[in-house]
């Protein structure tokens, strides 16, 4: 990069002494003579480092000091001054200032002193760049009326502490909400803390969320700290949460009542502060009619239920999502997308959701025939996922192509729903009625499944 220092001190001997040494080490340099003076040279060139004498006639060094601060926080400050004191140094750092030289200057210093200012912010600068690589890649994309509702939501819980349920078929976004709702609290500097129910052994369960004592089982050969206590402060995220055993949901629903854990072969109870979010591709109404998860713990999630709409529900955000995909994938120099592949696309269900959409942008970008993905690449590469209506529905001959027994029953209640909908003009109740179902529950699955009037 080029660097750039801004030097201040009314004495021109000690400006020209510094501009010739900063120079020689191949550093641009600006001079001012005056805080104010300061001031305005800052805001025009935007130096990496300022040397800044204590003082001055009229705006001294730490007046100075404080309004560049206020002007920008993160701007790098080396004050110097002829009459140091401890005093002195104490305030200068108390209000931002990097470090603290004294006159007579030595070269040595100086030049050390400026090296190790340029690496704090040339560090600075590689935080920011992957902080914002980090929001982008959790950033949840699209305008539709499905995402902008789940924005509110999220606008509106993330300041609080309140538990959320988020709910939504594989591959929707439900990490991403999580994250977003941790990276807008006041626990977004604490640890975000992710597991997966799911993907987790039954007998391990309770091991990884409590966490255990050494000898306590067979392979824990020392003690070992819990999801739960590496969240304390932060935000734990229970994705599948409806994967659970009964028996790991009771430990739960205690740490969320009592805000305290015990860990496997452990006699301790060890607080913590936690906010619990849990996800689930299941309908946990159904699974406490079946008697499968808590309905105490239910109501204990349950406190602010956030639906991520599938994508089927959202086409107008397909484009916008195929985009950013592009962006991530391709480079600067590599395949592109026609308009009409993208028409290709949008026109398609996507069972797998988000994530299917972006593994078969991956694929058309690596194995398209040209330099332009074009709709053709789109029918031969991009799969078996059509698009089956207005209502939401999916053909009776495409459910035997469901990957797993969980998906086929999810497409069938969504097709005979629709159809049922479609039978009754749309009224809710007397489908409901027809059903014999509770006209809430049937609402729900609407919602759940995206359906929508053809």
């Amino acid at each position: 990069m080029a660097r750039r220092v801004l030097v201040v001190d009314d004495e021109k001997g000690v400006r020209e002494a510094l501009r010739q040494l900063l120079e020689y080490e191949g550093i641009e340099v600006r001079l001012a003579t005056s805080g104010q003076d300061a001031l305005d040279a800052y805001a025009e060139v935007h130096p990496h480092l300022v040397l800044l004498d204590v003082k001055m006639a009229g705006m001294d060094g730490l007046e100075t000091l404080r309004k560049l601060k206020e002007s920008d926080p993160a701007a790098h400050i080396v004050m110097i001054s002829g009459h140091g004191s401890i005093q002195t140094a104490v305030e200068a750092t108390q209000h931002g200032a990097y470090d603290f030289l004294e006159k007579p200057l030595d070269t040595d210093r100086i030049l050390l002193t400026v090296k190790h200012a340029f690496e704090r912010v040339q560090l600075s600068a590689e935080n920011e760049r992957l902080r914002a690589s980090v929001v982008d890649r959790y950033e949840i994309v699209g305008k539709s009326a499905g995402i902008r509702g789940v924005l509110k939501l999220i606008d509106q819980v993330a300041p609080t502490t309140a538990r959320v349920l988020v709910t939504g078929e594989n591959g929707t976004g439900k990490e991403l909400v999580a994250r977003a709702i941790h990276g807008r609290s006041p626990r977004s500097s604490q640890p975000f803390v992710e597991v997966n129910c799911a993907a987790i052994p039954g007998e391990l369960i309770e091991s990884e969320l409590f966490g255990h004592m050494k000898g306590s089982f067979t392979g824990a050969f020392a003690d070992r700290a819990g999801r739960f206590e590496q969240a304390d402060g932060g935000t734990l995220f229970l994705d599948e949460i409806g994967d659970l055993s009964l028996q790991a949901q009771a430990k739960i629903l205690r740490a969320l009542q009592e805000g305290v854990v015990t860990r496997v072969g452990g006699s301790r109870s060890i607080k913590v502060d936690v906010r619990v979010i849990a996800a689930t591709n299941k309908l946990l109404e159904d699974e406490i009619g079946e008697s499968r998860f808590r309905e105490d713990l239910f109501y204990r999630l349950n406190v602010v239920p956030i639906a991520v709409p599938p994508l089927r529900a959202r086409r107008e955000d397909i484009p916008l999502l195929v985009e950013r995909f592009v962006a991530e994938l391709a480079g600067p120099a590599s395949r592109r997308m026609s308009p009409e592949a993208v028409a290709a696309l949008a026109a398609r269900d996507w069972p797998g959701n988000v994530r299917e959409l972006r593994n078969t942008v991956e694929r058309l970008l690596i194995l398209a025939s040209g330099d332009t993905v074009s709709a053709a690449d789109v029918e031969r590469l991009g799969g078996t996922a059509v698009a089956g209506g207005a209502a939401g529905g999916v053909a009776v001959g495409d459910l035997a192509h469901s990957p797993t027994f969980e998906r086929f029953k999810q497409d069938a209640e969504r097709s005979f729903l629709a159809a049922k909908l479609e039978e009754n003009d749309w009224n809710v109740s007397e489908t409901a009625r027809k059903l014999d179902m509770p006209r809430s529950n049937l609402y729900k699955k609407i919602e759940r499944y995206g359906l929508q009037r053809g």
